[in-house]
C-alpha cells in the first residue's frame, strides 16, 4: 500500500511479555493504550465513514443507524493491513500460536441512542456452540479459549455512557452466568462488571469466553469501532469473506496476511501438517516466527 504509519519499526513480531501473559490469562482482556497512530486512526475512521455511507444507502444500517457489518476486512485496504498490525498483531500470536487466522470481524457504527433502551439482558460469552459441544459437565473446568480479538476503537469512548463494551474480568473460567428471572425489567449488571472506556486509538482484546455485553450509547458521540478475531484454522469461519484473488487487494496481501485470510495448501495443512504427519514449516506464520526465533517449546501454541 501507499500509506505507510510510523510505528517505530515496530514489526508486528515482537513477543509480548510475560506480565501482558499473564494479564490476559488471569483477566481474560487487556486494555492497550495508544495502539493506533493518529494519522492512522484517522485514515480507518474515514474509511470506516464511506463503508457506513455506503450500507447505509443500501438500507444495512437499523432504524436508529446502527450498522453491525460482518465480513468488512476486504472493504479497504487499510483493513486488510489491520490483520498483522504492529502492535496488536503479536498478542494474537503470543496468545493463540502460529496456525490461526480470522475466522470472524465486524465493523461497529453505534449513533446515539434515538430512545430509552426497553429492558435488554445481552451478557454472552462468544463462540455459539462452542460453549455447549466441548465435553465437559464440570463447571470448575474452563472450556478452551479457541478464540480471541482484536478491538479497534476510532472514537473518544473516555467517558460511560457512550456505548462501550462491558466486561467482567475474570470471567472468561466461569461455564456459566446466572440470569435474572424478570427480563421484563431493568436488571443490574452483574457484580463486578466494567465498562471498557478508552480514548481514539486504544484497542483492547479479549478471550471469546469472558462475558460481556454491549451497552447503549447515552451520548451524543457515534461509537466506531472495528473488532478482528482470530481462531485456530481448524475451525471453520463464522463469516464469510469473498475477497477477488485475482484483484489488487489480495494482491497486495503479505503471505502471512493470506494465511489469516484463510488460505492453505491442503486439508492436514489446516491442521499445522503435511500429509506425512509432521508439522510444516511453510505455513507463513509459522516460518516467519521460526527464522525470528520466536518459536518456543515452553509454550504450547509456539512450539
Amino acid at each position: 500500500m501507499d500509506t505507510v504509519f510510523d510505528y517505530g519499526g515496530r514489526t508486528g513480531y515482537e513477543p509480548i511479555s510475560d506480565t501482558d501473559r499473564k494479564e490476559f490469562h488471569e483477566q481474560g482482556f487487556m486494555l492497550l493504550r495508544n495502539v493506533l497512530t493518529e494519522d492512522h486512526r484517522a485514515a480507518l475512521e474515514e474509511a470506516v465513514d464511506r463503508v457506513y455511507a455506503e450500507e447505509k444507502a443500501a438500507g444495512n444500517t437499523t432504524k436508529d443507524g446502527t450498522l453491525h457489518l460482518l465480513g468488512f476486512l476486504e472493504r479497504d485496504e487499510l483493513f486488510g493491513e489491520l490483520l498483522t498490525h504492529p502492535i496488536a498483531f503479536p498478542y494474537m500470536w503470543g496468545l493463540a500460536g502460529w496456525n490461526i487466522y480470522t475466522h470472524h470481524n465486524h465493523l461497529d457504527v453505534t449513533p446515539p441512542a434515538l430512545e430509552p433502551e426497553k429492558p435488554y439482558w445481552g451478557w454472552h460469552q462468544d463462540g455459539y456452540r462452542q460453549n455447549s459441544d466441548p465435553e465437559t459437565m464440570d463447571p470448575n473446568l474452563p472450556r478452551p479459549m479457541f478464540s480471541l480479538k482484536v478491538a479497534y476503537v476510532l472514537s473518544d469512548l473516555s467517558e460511560k455512557g457512550r456505548g462501550a463494551t462491558k466486561v467482567i474480568p475474570g470471567s472468561h473460567l466461569w461455564n456459566s452466568l446466572p440470569r435474572p428471572a424478570d427480563l421484563s425489567v431493568q436488571n443490574p449488571d452483574p457484580e463486578g462488571t466494567v465498562e471498557i472506556t478508552a480514548n481514539p486509538g486504544d484497542a483492547f482484546i479479549f478471550d471469546r469466553r469472558q462475558w460481556h455485553s454491549r451497552s447503549t450509547n447515552l451520548s451524543n458521540i457515534t461509537r466506531k469501532m472495528l473488532f478482528v478475531g482470530y481462531t485456530y484454522r481448524w475451525i471453520r469461519p463464522l463469516d464469510e469473506l469473498h475477497p477477488d484473488k485475482d484483484g489488487q487487494w489480495y494482491a497486495n496481501r503479505t503471505p502471512v496476511q493470506r494465511q489469516l485470510l484463510g488460505e492453505g495448501t491442503h486439508t492436514a495443512n489446516y491442521w499445522g501438517i503435511n500429509w506425512n504427519g509432521y508439522v510444516d514449516d511453510e505455513i507463513p506464520l509459522r516460518k516467519e516466527l521460526k527464522e525470528r526465533g520466536l518459536l518456543d517449546r515452553s509454550i504450547p501454541w509456539l512450539r
